[in-house]
């Protein structure tokens, strides 16, 4: 029944995107572009400084040696990969960033979006994974549960929240077809 409820959604989000707004389309590239480097900035200063800088200074501060490399590459790359395409989404078909300084304009339903409410959050949580594999350290995987929990409440308190007065109908059908992780 889930089945058939998110094949049908994936219709819909056709329909949505098209009848409400006008298919996306990317902004041409412009370098100069104000949103493109508000885009780039927010991605540095947020999952930059989560999901690469502070796990791999936690990862080399430790002391361990690395482990499982070509492993550990499956999840960061995957990860990063999800990430990146998130990214994209919130810029071409929001018209905004990640940041919460400067949310997407319009409902984001593409891409990754059509199977999670959250890929981006589920994209930072990989590369983490990847991270633990590398270097084996507890305090690698007590970080990565600290901020799958931060993530889950920040959700649940102000995103969730926010979305629906934003939103109104719109998310609530979202919601209502897409689950918040995969499941």
């Amino acid at each position: 029944m889930l089945r058939g409820a998110r094949a049908s959604w994936y219709g819909t989000d056709r329909h949505l995107t098209t009848a409400c707004s006008g298919p996306r389309r990317a902004p041409p590239l412009n370098f100069r572009s104000p949103m493109l480097i508000r885009a780039i900035a927010a991605f540095v200063a947020l999952p930059g400084v989560v999901a690469f800088a502070l796990p791999i200074a936690i990862g080399i501060s430790t002391g361990h040696p690395v482990h499982y490399v070509t492993l550990a590459a499956l999840p960061l790359c995957l990860g990063a990969m999800l990430l990146l395409w998130c990214v994209r989404e919130f810029y071409v078909a929001g018209r905004g960033t990640l940041a919460p300084w400067d949310p997407p304009r319009h409902l984001v339903i593409t891409g990754p979006y059509r199977v999670s409410r959250n890929p981006m959050y589920i994209g930072v949580l990989t590369i983490l994974a990847g991270w633990c594999v590398l270097w084996g350290t507890r305090t690698l995987v007590a970080y990565t549960l600290l901020f799958f929990c931060g993530f889950h409440l920040r959700i649940l308190l102000f995103e969730e929240p926010w979305a629906a007065r934003q939103f109104g109908a719109q998310w609530q059908e979202y919601r209502a077809h897409v689950p918040r992780w995969l499941i």
